[in-house]
């Protein structure tokens, strides 16, 4: 299966999906890390951040072939592995074992979101930052804080309140 995916090592700052575009590929972070972004309201709003061994999945390309939502960028230097939609489809219909292990990926990311909605909605903004480093503790060292600001919902004075009040 190796043969099918594409090697690639890009910079910090390159975006590999485009908001408003149908993509053809999916992505596997190696190393580094991503966050996934939407323009709301002249703001960007990140709703996702990608770490070594995860998926980029640009869902409404990947399912319906339509143009995606999001924007992903990269955060740090990065090195991915590529894989053509088309491609992958084709080796799920000729191969149980890989198609059995797409849907459980696709699983896994609906659960993942589903909890990021829950936390978002259900959850002060200091829990939801406690839950945020219990899930990736060494995130704050690797993203700007105006990303993971973004990302719980709040402003960065808020944020640096916050951060203030656990230590």
């Amino acid at each position: 299966m190796c043969q099918h995916f594409e090697h690639l090592d890009l910079q910090k700052g390159t975006i590999i999906l485009s908001a408003d575009k149908t993509e053809k590929h999916l992505y596997f972070v190696k190393n580094g890390l991503v966050r996934a972004f939407t323009d709301f309201e002249g703001q960007e709003v990140t709703f996702w951040f990608g770490t070594e061994g995860q998926p980029i999945i640009p869902m409404n390309s990947y399912v319906y072939n339509k143009k995606n939502y999001e924007n992903i960028e990269l955060l740090e230097d990065c090195s991915l592995y590529k894989i053509e939609i088309i491609k992958l489809q084709k080796l799920y219909k000729e191969y149980k074992e890989i198609a059995n292990w797409g849907r459980i990926l696709a699983e896994k990311e609906l659960v993942a979101t589903e909890r990021r909605l829950i936390t978002r909605i259900s959850m002060q903004a200091k829990d939801r930052y406690l839950e945020l480093l219990a899930q990736h503790p060494n995130l704050l060292q690797r993203a700007a804080l105006r990303h993971i600001a973004s990302y719980l919902g709040i402003t960065q004075v808020s944020l640096s309140r916050i951060r203030a009040q656990i230590k």
